[in-house]
């Protein structure tokens, strides 16, 4: 009788066993030749995976956080090609964007029942009041595909005039590990850099305070958001040691989260800033600084 209860249990196990299908094809041109182009890295144990392994422990987190860079359209297509493994594992809650804001939230609402209906707008950038700033030719395939689910699209940005205010009024966190002086501290050096030196240091307090309440917000979201739920946002935002896991803590929710980053070839990424790291091609170099700081 244990014997044909094994074997029960063991072909139960296989017919829910799915093969991943095949990742998509690099788009960008460079890291060609990279040793570590392709490499997906279990950062706590050092441990190699294959895409399959990474659906797989990715698919019991009640919240999966992947990180991208914005402007890398391989990210974008490992997004897609993620959601959609996950969504073949197990039913999807929500997906939270960064790149949508409150005051969207209607129309995306509205637009998704569209969707869903086979009735979708032609003119989506206009329908969703897309932002300008989020490149559609990069971000297009991946928010058409997330319409037409059963699930949610969820905004987790703040709105400009949140923003203008929290720029101006600098409200402050309660004591926890995101207003840490150490996790502050590396805040305002990204603040600097990112702004190429540019930046008085009258104004980093309020940037700070922009880009907590921005993390503090992502996070509330995913907490209110149907689980099991998955967060796109910017690398930077998704780092457990610096962005939306410690907020996450912070509202007591320390546990059940995974993050992900996917990274260009020779950027590499530390092993207490995420769980896992998936290495990708690396677009050309570019000197954003050199555009913008005065010549001598």
């Amino acid at each position: 009788m244990r014997i044909v209860l094994l074997c029960c249990i063991a072909l139960l196990a296989a017919c829910q066993s799915h093969d991943v299908a095949p990742p998509p094809a690099w788009l960008s041109p460079e890291g060609r030749q990279a040793a570590e182009l392709g490499q997906i890295r279990d950062l706590s144990s050092g441990e190699l995976l294959s895409p399959q392994q990474l659906v797989e422990r990715l698919a019991v987190a009640p919240r999966v956080l992947v990180g991208e860079q914005h402007d890398n359209p391989d990210h974008h297509a490992l997004q897609l090609w993620l959601l959609r493994e996950l969504a073949a594992r197990r039913p999807q809650g929500s997906l939270l964007l960064e790149m949508l804001t409150p005051s969207q939230q209607a129309r995306v609402d509205e637009v998704q029942a569209q969707s869903r209906a086979g009735t979708a707008p032609v003119d989506l950038i206009g329908a969703l009041a897309w932002q300008p700033g989020w490149d559609w030719s990069v971000y297009g395939a991946l928010v058409s595909e997330a319409l037409r689910q059963p699930y949610p699209l969820l905004s987790a940005n703040l709105d400009r005039s949140e923003i203008m205010s929290i720029y101006q009024q600098r409200p402050t966190l309660p004591s926890g590990v995101s207003t840490a002086a150490a996790v502050q501290d590396a805040l305002f050096a990204d603040i600097r850099e990112s702004h190429c030196g540019l930046l008085p240091e009258s104004q980093l307090p309020a940037m700070l305070a922009v880009q907590q309440q921005r993390d503090r917000r992502m996070a509330e979201r995913l907490l209110a958001a149907p689980q099991p739920a998955v967060l796109l946002a910017g690398a930077f935002h998704v780092r457990k040691d610096l962005g939306v896991p410690l907020h996450l803590a912070d509202l007591g929710a320390g546990q059940g989260t995974a993050v992900l980053v996917l990274a260009e070839v020779g950027k590499p990424v530390e092993a207490g800033s995420a769980d896992y790291v998936w290495y990708t091609a690396a677009l050309p170099e570019q000197d954003h600084c050199a555009k913008i700081k005065p010549r001598k």
